[in-house]
């Protein structure tokens, strides 16, 4: 345990919450597609998804309703953070820098050399 990883799961903060939301699903997309990751792992999600439709429920939302959909909420995100983090840590990291890389290759070399002159509204 003395060895222990960081975290890779944690997007880049230049976006907000939807954005990094739609990132850890892309992720996850991308890990379930990677044939080095293992199958056993590639069953927490699937088996979170079929926690959120199967008719058992830990907490039924009958006699407590906001309590009743919090226990499907953490059973994904635990789920998801799991997964992740039973990836391997080279894969999450090869897959986080594609998504997170918002330089395109052609552009990257364009510089623009200029000058700025004011103008009057008249």
């Amino acid at each position: 345990m003395a060895d222990k990883r960081p975290s890779q799961i944690v997007p880049s903060p230049q976006g907000g919450m939807v954005r990094d939301l739609v990132t850890r699903l892309k992720l996850i997309g991308r890990l379930m597609a990677d044939r080095r990751v293992s199958i056993f792992v590639k069953l927490l999600p699937l088996a979170s998804l079929a926690y959120l439709f199967s008719p058992v429920d830990l907490m039924p939302g009958v006699v407590l309703p906001v309590i009743g959909a919090l226990d499907d909420a953490a059973v994904l995100w635990i789920g998801s953070t799991l997964f992740v983090e039973l990836c391997p840590p080279k894969v999450v990291e090869e897959h986080m820098n594609q998504l997170t890389d918002n330089t395109d290759d052609d552009s990257s070399n364009d510089i623009v050399d200029a000058e700025s002159t004011d103008v009057d509204d008249q």
